[in-house]
């Protein structure tokens, strides 16, 4: 069977132009992507489950994940096998940095926003004491 030299082509047009149109977090081990930047609060991971199904504490560096990010990758509707789990980001505001671990998806967070573990927090140097909201931009490592 052959195929004209339009017709390949058109394929493989197709087909990036598909691969494109669905943006994914960079695949571990890679260099990082794209920068992405929105609101960062705090929540208390320590209050129970996590949507990943863990348990964690408020002295882990850990985040909650927007739900527009974070969806997306919850095969079937279960929130516990959802791919990003575990993934790490590298979070940056106030001029310092922190490494943080997703743990739990922020239902009422914005796209690019983050709900931060109250260390993780901290290590950006707010008090969640004093203060809640902060702008800030992040990575996925």
């Amino acid at each position: 069977m052959f195929f004209s030299k339009t017709a390949v082509a058109t394929a493989l047009l197709s087909l990036l132009q598909l691969t494109a149109a669905a943006p994914a977090p960079a695949t571990e081990g890679s260099k990082i992507v794209a920068r992405e930047s929105g609101d960062l609060t705090y929540y208390n991971p320590s209050v129970g489950y996590g949507a990943c199904g863990w348990l964690n504490g408020d002295h882990e560096h850990v985040v909650a994940l927007n739900k527009v990010q974070f969806d997306p990758y919850t095969p079937n509707g279960n929130p516990n096998r959802n791919t990003l789990c575990g993934r790490k980001l590298r979070v940056r505001s106030n001029g310092r940095e922190v490494v943080v671990a997703i743990v739990d998806r922020c239902p009422s967070c914005n796209y690019g926003d983050l709900d931060l573990s109250p260390s993780a927090f901290q290590a950006l140097g707010y008090n969640p004491a004093q203060s809640g909201r902060f702008r800030g931009d992040w990575d996925w490592l």
